[in-house]
């Protein structure tokens, strides 16, 4: 008998149907030569403490660091998971073989990996790997399966980051409790002060960033326009590298945003307000831009958040609605890209999209276009980006349709011309000042009627401006505008999703935050989790849709003093050894040698520390 096992009920009677195990028993299907059981997730976790030694059971300074000779597994305390396990036990111990049809991802194969280590399973294992849940798609995988040794990087990867959030978690929580909680029971009972190795640096960017707002000193400066022709015309300030950009002897009295004082400006405007304005250049260029990328989570998560207010935890769960009713891919994937052998199957998808087709009509009865910006087998690893099936989506309630919708009109787009579009710039000269305006008209919106708010680098609002000639001059009413500069803006779910992903660095072009994806922190499918975690610990909160760190999530960045526990930059290192484990190019057992060295090296760092620092943080 062949024994799969699903990640959970829905899954394996999906995959039970197409592979004719029909016959529902206690736990599992059964049927044609197979029997098709599930888990629930994580049925098995590392061992607590005191598992390993009887001494850790207590918190103690004296205890730490704790690291387990060898770590060890243990079934959750459940009755249903027991019951369950107790089923997969049995099946497994009498199989000929088994395969494992778990998530298709790093933490799936851990998951599986786990249950089958605990339930003594001895006999051969194959994996199925699908990138969706359409009966086609799980025909080809049980066509194309490969033995369990063809992931093993992928379980190393997966356990490592186990181990090493508990070696860092389990140590640095109780390193920093014991050390720093005030004992003062006057102010309370206190907490335990929790420190992650992902949670610990992500609420560190939100306390920064708090603390630039707060500690922001806004600057008064005075802004020169002038209107020409009914067209308000910017005066071009040091930075402007233009010809006609004021001489050096008033160079001194700007600044990049304008004048420093009032009455500099002052100044300025009364110099040229006789003054007639003549135009000195009209540049016209033909530009294009291309439609946006498909969604990885991440950036399906930013869009959501942005254009709906979705939570980040929010967002991950509608979508994976969406891949266990077949209407989309895998979702938990930090790709944009599709591998090569997807295109061919791309027109079927667009004729399974009926509700869609009259936003086909631009590309109906045409090649359809592959571009590299979204075919590229080099940029894919275990899954692609996130697209539909083509599989009929009738079932879907609102939030389900409007995500469904975003992931749609994104696949259609790509297939779609460049929209076009045409920039002016009109320098003009008053006296010794230079001034310039911008416009920008959209000769073809071409994918851009799917997508008309997209959030690209060239998708300002389209101002067409009066014509104007070389040389031509007038009057013009020149105005002078106080301004003051502004703090840094809070983050939103949104952006902190992209800090995430970038280790902390604000990154707007798309190639260069690919690059910077090795050194995120933490993974697209544990971010959201990670953010609940903060809210969940009272460490942040959430004001319209600012987050800012609560005054126990402050004061918790404050009394951590070692950056390995705080920066986005050390822990996107960690990280991408972890993605370098997957990829068989750094060695799992050195990882390990080198997580033991940082925990002890952090206990001793900690354990000389006598500045007698104390913080009492309550709920």
């Amino acid at each position: 008998m062949i024994v799969c096992i699903a990640e959970k009920p829905s899954v394996a009677k999906d995959i039970a149907k197409v592979i004719g195990a029909n016959v529902s028993k206690d736990g599992y299907m059964e049927g044609n030569g197979y029997q098709v059981t599930w888990t629930y997730g994580h049925l098995c976790e590392l061992k607590e403490p005191h598992e390993y030694h009887s001494q850790w059971r207590y918190w103690s300074l004296g205890a730490l660091p704790m690291i387990p000779e060898r770590f060890g597994i243990r079934l959750k305390n459940d009755k249903g998971i027991a019951h369950q396990f107790q089923v997969i036990q049995s099946l497994m111990q009498n199989a000929d073989s088994i395969i494992n049809c778990g998530d298709a991802g790093q933490e799936g194969e851990l998951i599986q990996r786990w249950v089958m280590q605990l339930a003594g399973a001895k006999c051969p294992v194959m994996r199925l790997w699908i990138s969706s849940l359409t009966e086609e798609a799980i025909r080809e995988g049980f066509q194309t399966l490969k033995d369990q040794s063809h992931y093993q990087s992928l379980y190393e990867a997966g356990l490592m980051r186990a181990i090493g959030d508990w070696t860092l978690g389990m140590n640095a929580t109780r390193l920093y409790t014991l050390k720093y909680r005030s004992n003062d029971r006057t102010k309370g009972p206190g907490q335990v002060l929790s420190i992650g190795r992902v949670q610990t640096p992500t609420l560190a960017l939100i306390v920064r960033r708090q603390q630039e707002i707060e500690n922001f000193v806004p600057t008064k400066y005075w802004v020169l326009t002038t209107t020409y022709r009914d067209t308000v015309f910017n005066v071009i300030m040091d930075d402007d590298e233009d010809d006609n950009a004021a001489d050096g002897k008033n160079k001194k009295e700007r600044t990049p945003k304008g004048f420093k004082t009032q009455e500099e400006g002052q100044a300025a405007m009364d110099a040229i307000r006789d003054l007639p304005f003549k135009v000195t250049k009209v540049e016209k260029k033909n530009g294009k831009e291309a439609p946006p990328r498909l969604f990885d989570l991440t950036s399906l998560q930013v869009e959501c958040n942005k254009k709906f207010g979705y939570s980040a935890e929010q967002t991950l769960n509608l979508i994976q609605s969406l891949y266990e009713k077949k209407v989309a891919t895998y979702p938990r994937v930090d790709t944009t890209f599709l591998p090569d052998d997807i295109y061919p199957k791309c027109p079927q998808i667009l004729n399974g999209l009926r509700d869609y087709f009259p936003l086909m009509e631009r590309i109906k009865g045409q090649k359809l276009r592959k571009g590299k910006k979204y075919f590229d087998s080099s940029k894919v690893t275990d899954h692609h980006a996130i697209i539909p099936t083509g599989q009929s989506a009738n079932n879907l309630n609102e939030a389900e349709r409007k995500v469904f919708d975003l992931i749609v009109r994104r696949f259609i787009g790509i297939f779609y011309p460049d929209c076009l579009f045409e920039t002016t710039t009109v320098t003009g000269q008053v006296g010794d000042l230079g001034f310039k305006t911008t416009g920008k008209h959209i000769t073809d919106p071409a994918w851009r009627i799917l997508l008309p708010t997209a959030n690209t680098d060239n998708a300002g609002e389209e101002k067409v401006l009066p014509a104007f000639a070389k040389g031509e001059e007038g009057p013009h009413v020149p105005d002078l505008a106080e301004k003051q500069t502004t703090p840094p803006k809070p983050y939103t779910e949104a952006t902190l999703l992209r800090a995430m992903e970038t280790a902390g660095k604000t990154v707007e072009d798309e190639e260069l935050r690919d690059a910077l994806k090795e050194n995120g922190i933490g993974r697209p499918s544990t971010r959201a989790a990670i953010i609940e975690t903060l809210f969940r610990r009272r460490y942040i909160r959430k004001e319209r849709t600012s987050l800012w760190a609560t005054a126990t999530g402050v004061e918790l960045i404050g009394i951590i003093h070692e950056e390995l526990l705080k920066s986005a930059e050390l822990t996107g290192i960690w990280e991408r050894k972890l993605r370098q484990i997957e990829h068989k190019q750094y060695d799992a057992h050195q990882f390990l040698d080198e997580l033991k060295q940082m925990v002890s090296d952090l206990v001793l760092e900690v354990m000389r520390d006598n500045s007698n620092r104390h913080v009492s943080l309550t709920q």
